[in-house]
């Protein structure tokens, strides 16, 4: 529907987004380690570190050589496990758009803590859909989602680039293709969409992002925002300096320049 590409929105309270670089540099590297290991060592290090309900709730067993983790550790180690490149390149293109500015709202480590409540939340609600299942589930989707839904209730109004239906490039308010994702998610879960596609996973991420988000920003931080030019101006009216008060001096005014120099200002 909706290719997310950039967004209007600058960093107002950290520097870099340390946080989030390191999880796309990280899961980045876990998959490039999983697939140079070629398919036997993909296929074990889904099953020893991917999120199978069945073997969490105890109503299976792995075989002992995938037992590499505690079970409940896999809560967390799921969502740094992708099936392909594009599986990766999807959930990272979402965090590197939209992950940089809830770590800004959040701070460098309340937003780790909220990216990987938001994992654990996906798959424990997966867990909770399909109790018995022994399909392991892997990828940063839950996570993600919890991402956009606090993206959505921070930023809702800063313009993005996106590309709809993957040709048309759109300049839109962040709330257009944010509503519409999050909408079709909850419409999959409901409808039961594809098996291959874990939508209970999206939809514990996105309750989660959607409350931890409310409780972990920084308070300074303003919620349904707009972007940094629709800030000042009020009803469309530029604002009016004050006249002094009667008997009051005037305020000082600089000396007029003359030359090249007098059309600059400094940033």
């Amino acid at each position: 529907m909706f290719i997310p590409l950039y967004d209007t929105n600058r960093l107002r309270h950290i520097e870099q987004q340390y946080v989030t670089i390191g999880l796309i540099a990280f899961n980045t590297l876990i998959y490039f380690a999983t697939a140079l290991g070629g398919e036997q060592f993909t296929n074990a290090a889904v099953l020893g570190l991917g999120f199978i309900p069945s073997v969490v709730h105890d109503s299976a067993e792995l075989a002992p050589q995938f037992v590499v983790i505690p079970e409940s550790l896999s809560y967390v180690t799921y969502s740094f496990l992708h099936a392909d490149i594009f599986h990766l390149g999807g959930n990272m293109l979402f965090l590197w758009v939209f992950g940089d500015n809830v770590e800004d709202a959040l701070g460098h480590i309340r937003f780790l803590a909220f990216y990987l409540l938001c994992a654990i939340a996906g798959a424990s609600f997966q867990g909770l859909i399909a109790w018995d299942s022994q399909v392991p589930l892997i990828g940063a989707s839950g996570a993600i989602a919890g991402v956009v839904a606090a993206y959505l209730i921070l930023y809702p109004r800063v313009k993005v680039w996106v590309l709809a239906f993957a040709r048309i490039p759109l300049r839109i308010p962040a709330f257009i293709p944010l509503i519409l994702w999050i909408l079709f998610q909850i419409v999959m879960f409901a409808a039961g969409g594809e098996d291959q596609i874990s939508w209970a996973c999206h939809v514990g991420g996105i309750i989660a992002g959607a409350v931890l988000v409310l409780v972990l920003r920084n308070r300074a931080v303003p919620l349904l925002a707009g972007a940094d030019e629709e800030a000042a101006v009020v009803a469309g009216q530029m604002p009016v300096a004050a006249e002094p008060a009667p008997g009051e001096p005037l305020p000082a005014r600089p000396a007029q320049r003359w030359g090249r120099a007098s059309a600059s200002s400094p940033d």
